[in-house]
């Protein structure tokens, strides 16, 4: 067996999937700079990250509803998210060794691209999708339930988003709402990136991007928690 055909079979193990179309893990794996110029005669991740993205929600969503019986929609969700977002899925990927199979070309990978936490997440979310192409939703939920059940259960009460902490804290201390507001949008309509910046009396303007506004939104939120938790502000209002 050769170097390649080993790291394969390990990351099989991993994945807890056997592929019957090897040419959807391939695809799962190629990273848009791998096909740069190529047309339409080679697919990268994108498609796929699409379908796993959704393919995760919605397995997430039924774990949550069978581990968490008794438990409001409003506190699900917070789960849900929390489980979803980029981050969890990034230390998924790195678990699963995922970086170190990613093609991609030279340039990205000398500008760090193995280790880049978005490339991380949107490969996984499409190495989802691909095992959903491959062996159905029961391939894709015995997967996912492998490498989510931990962190489930990691967290005993659910979770606060960002955006509620920050206003909570703000109204503990009788200060305004946050304000939200959008300073780019950028990228095509199907995959847009929307830049927002969130102030807050007496605190720094913090910016974060997303690719919804919510989800920037949430980002811009986060940093700014992290800053009030830590007391690591900077000097000037444009960080």
């Amino acid at each position: 067996m050769s170097i390649v055909e080993r790291r394969i079979a390990t990351l099989y193990v991993s994945l807890g999937h056997a592929f019957s179309r090897p040419e959807l893990l391939e695809e799962a794996l190629t990273h848009p700079s791998a096909t740069a110029g190529e047309g339409r005669g080679k697919r990268n991740f994108e498609r796929l990250e699409f379908l796993g993205d959704r393919v995760l929600g919605l397995v997430v969503s039924t774990l949550l509803l069978q581990r968490y019986a008794d438990e409001k929609v409003g506190a699900l969700a917070r789960r849900h998210t929390a489980l979803v977002r980029s981050e969890t899925l990034t230390r998924v990927a790195q678990a699963m060794g995922l970086g170190e199979h990613i093609i991609m070309a030279q340039s990205e990978e000398d500008s760090g691209g193995r280790d880049n936490p978005q490339t991380l997440a949107d490969c996984c979310e499409a190495v989802i999708g691909a095992i959903y192409m491959d062996g159905g939703l029961e391939a894709a939920t015995r997967m996912i339930q492998g490498h989510w059940a931990a962190i489930i259960d990691e967290v005993v009460q659910p979770p606060k988003d960002p955006k509620t902490a920050l206003q909570e804290w703000a109204q503990s201390r009788g200060l305004p709402l946050p304000v939200y507001s959008t300073l780019e949008r950028t990228g095509p309509d199907h995959d847009p990136m929307f830049e927002i910046q969130c102030e807050l009396r007496g605190l720094p303007r913090v910016k974060a991007k997303g690719r919804s506004k919510r989800a920037a939104e949430q980002g811009a939120a986060q940093r700014l928690l992290r800053l009030v938790r830590t007391h690591r502000l900077p000097a000037s209002e444009d960080e």
